[in-house]
């Protein structure tokens, strides 16, 4: 990977050809007006121009680490209406209605638009859930890996737009993109700190289809229906103690641990529990000893998310001496895998992040409803036997 900044320009001419539009001054002032402010997101805004219809989405943090000088922008041009002089981003024209989705979780997004018949190919499509996806799987491109992809597939498809992502710096695709003129956008959704704030990415994705109110409305129920499942939360969490949460498990011979001031962390405490784990408060996981993780699991009252473990024995081997600490012995453990696809992907991280109110609502239900096992009760997590 490489690494990628695009400096702010000082002073841009914006011109828009066939409008008509003309203006002088920065690129910002070009395109500085606020046509979508987001509420909980702080990774995006949608900015356009009085007298024109084109639109610029903005992506302010690309992968983790980045700062406010790394943007990476779309332009959408309507109307017949041109770039901004000087403008350094992608371009396409009117709207995307041919999309390659490089993560499963703008499959969960795109589907809460009913916009999943505008994806043509996908990375990793065998493991999606989305049965409007699965119906037409055969008509859909694997796109393959972002370290190995299928450029010529993409080519071939016709592909309006590539979404893709950063982690630690710029995708290995975009260079490649650039040089096929395959216009592309940065999601940054997975570095939201408020779970709702993942979600109003879907608001980009309904700008980029050209329809941009759909997402909007679609987005205020999430977030009608998140406030209130929070509201009974707090008064359970008044009325008892808020429990201790422990969450993952070793990944090789390492364990780590989410920031606490991540989405998911945001996400226990608006459940009415308390995320075990205070050590840091960046916008990434680190890892942690296993000497650490025992002394935090030994505190926890649950245990959420233990990835590729799926029973108490197997949980038992995995962590050696775990099995003496409380949630275990009492069997608060639980994993977000009781939903998976015919191919064997986990919806969890598919739609998710779209749905932080199903989860909220899974996480309630966990911390002050325990069930005996009854997995009924629960959308996406279930209880290890």
């Amino acid at each position: 990977m490489t690494d990628r900044t695009i400096g702010l320009l000082a002073a841009v001419l914006a011109i828009c050809m066939i409008s008509g539009c003309r203006s002088h001054g920065s690129r910002t002032d070009a395109y500085g007006k606020a046509i979508y402010v987001p509420e909980y997101a702080s990774g995006f805004e949608i900015a356009g121009k009085d007298g024109c219809r084109s639109t610029i989405i903005r992506t302010l943090a690309a992968w983790q680490g980045t700062d406010s000088t790394a943007i990476s922008e779309l332009f959408i041009a309507r109307r017949g209406e041109r770039p901004p002089e000087g403008f350094a981003g992608q371009t396409i024209t009117g709207h995307a209605s041919r999309i390659t989705a490089m993560s499963s979780s703008y499959i969960g997004l795109l589907s809460c638009i009913d916009a999943c018949d505008s994806v043509t190919a996908i990375s990793g499509k065998q493991f999606i859930s989305d049965e409007t996806v699965r119906d037409r799987i055969d008509d859909i491109i694997e796109a393959g890996s972002d370290a190995d992809p299928d450029y010529e597939a993409l080519l071939n498809a016709g592909t309006d737009l590539v979404l893709i992502y950063g982690i630690a710096s710029s995708s290995p695709m975009e260079k490649k993109l650039k040089t096929l003129g395959i216009p592309y956008l940065y999601m940054g959704e997975y570095l939201e700190t408020d779970p709702l704030g993942r979600a109003e990415w879907m608001v980009v994705l309904a700008e980029i289809i050209g329809d941009r109110k759909r997402g909007e409305q679609a987005f205020r129920e999430i977030c009608r229906r998140y406030d209130s499942l929070k509201t009974v939360a707090a008064g359970l969490a008044a009325m008892h103690r808020r429990p201790t949460v422990m969450l993952n498990a070793p990944y090789g011979d390492s364990w780590y641990m989410a920031s606490p001031v991540s989405s998911v962390a945001r996400m226990i405490d608006d459940a009415g529990g308390k995320y075990a784990y205070d050590a840091h408060k960046t916008n990434r996981s680190v890892p942690v000893s296993r000497e650490e993780a025992f002394v935090l699991a030994s505190g926890a009252d649950i245990w959420l998310d233990t990835g590729s473990i799926g029973s108490i024995d197997e949980l038992k081997r995995a962590c050696p001496g775990f099995a003496a600490v409380k949630c275990v012995r009492e069997g608060k453990v639980y994993n977000n895998d009781a939903r998976m696809s015919p191919g064997g992907g986990n919806e969890f991280w598919e739609t998710s992040p779209a749905r932080p109110d199903m989860v909220l609502e899974d996480l309630i239900r966990i911390f002050y409803y325990p069930m005996d096992g009854d997995k009924e009760e629960l959308h996406y997590y279930r209880r290890l036997e």
